[in-house]
């Protein structure tokens, strides 16, 4: 493998999608990495946290001994298989430690006594990090945004995906921004949401141009906040605000949520737990909104979601849920958004279905 020089090109390594080998600890990269980004630690939690407290009481030559001890012999040896399959996946990608130092070095070192040359990231995690979300703040301050806004079941996010410029806020956070809206998988951290947001933003200013279309959202998708100064920035832009008929809500609704809820917890949990846990997912995110709701109306609710779940499980049909998802957005989401969108009615730049909001998308003006 030729010889590649380390780097501090931040920018590049993220429009470019360049697969990324952290060796920090399994706890730090569970705090927060970066996407296209492997673990492949120097060192595990423990010989870090020991190493880490030998530092504290000892100084650092003590340290990095106690770490030549630590990972050594056939622990050193796995190691460094580890890194050669990463290198042989990925030999155009990088390597990096938390600041680009010591542990970083010494895995580029142990590589290329195993015959690779391989190179790190300059600065690490940290300075990655910190490019990212000052990258953000900047993006943030000066990108045009516009919003999809809509009622509950309208489909704006199949409908974002096909704007000039979208950042997929919910996609981002693996969260469909509601009390349904929990995926089979879990969100990722705080810190990998911001990172995940801020290389978006960097690839729709630097790969695309032109209005950063969003979908509009409330300060939390699930667990992952928003940014404060994007939130601002949300609340001042131009809305688009997309329409269907309750019929074709309903349908959506019952797609995404219903069947497409169920076929994802069987394909992860197989047939007789998916179906459990799907049921589980349903039943639950009702009962979070029960206070909400009202006592009466989230009985009535629930009885209907069970009456269809029944239904489901004895045939396979799942048109029973109609009723519910009807009530539930009749009564409770849609005068919700009628009162939030009463306050925003002077922000609106178009309204209308999915064609009026793509041909103003793409030409200024519906058609």
């Amino acid at each position: 493998m030729a010889s590649r020089p380390d780097t501090d090109d931040y920018l590049s390594l993220f429009l470019n999608d360049v697969p990324l080998m952290d060796v920090r600890a399994p706890v730090e990269f569970a705090r927060g990495s970066f996407p296209n980004t492997e673990n492949a630690p120097l060192m595990n939690d423990e010989e870090r946290h020991r190493v880490g407290i030998c530092y504290k009481e000892r100084g650092q030559d003590k340290a990095i001994e106690l770490g030549h001890q630590l990972v050594s012999g056939d622990i050193k040896a796995q190691r460094i298989e580890a890194w050669k399959r990463f290198v042989a996946r990925h030999p155009e990608g990088y390597l990096f430690c938390f600041r680009g130092g010591l542990r970083s070095r010494l895995t580029q070192q142990w590589i290329r006594d195993a015959g690779i040359d391989y190179p790190l990231v300059k600065g690490g995690y940290k300075a990655l990090r910190r490019f990212l979300i000052d990258g953000l703040e900047a993006r943030i301050e000066s990108s045009e945004f516009r919003i999809l806004s809509g009622r509950t079941g309208t489909g704006k996010t199949r409908v974002l995906k096909q704007l000039p410029n979208p950042v997929d806020l919910e996609g981002l956070a693996n969260h469909r921004g509601s009390s349904f809206g929990r995926q089979v998988t879990p969100q990722p951290s705080q810190i990998d949401f911001e990172n995940r947001l801020a290389i978006a933003m960097l690839k729709a200013h630097h790969l695309t141009g032109g209005p950063v279309y969003l979908e509009d959202e409330s300060r939390m998708v699930g667990r992952c906040a928003l940014p404060e100064s994007l939130r601002a920035r949300m609340a001042e832009s131009p809305l688009m605000t997309l329409e269907q008929p309750l019929e074709e809500r309903i349908g959506i609704i019952r797609e995404d949520y219903v069947e497409g809820m169920f076929a994802d917890y069987v394909n992860r949990d197989g047939a007789e737990a998916g179906w459990l846990n799907f049921r589980d997912y349903l039943l639950s995110a009702l009962d979070r909104i029960r206070k909400r709701l009202g006592g009466e109306r989230h009985k009535q609710l629930r009885s209907l979601m069970e009456q269809a779940l029944r239904e489901q499980e004895r045939s396979g049909r799942t048109d029973a849920h109609n009723a519910w998802i009807q009530a539930l957005l009749q009564d409770y989401y849609d005068p919700m958004y009628d009162y939030q969108l009463s306050q925003k009615a002077g922000r609106i730049l178009v309204h209308g279905g999915p064609e009026a909001i793509l041909d103003w998308a793409r030409t200024g003006s519906a058609t």
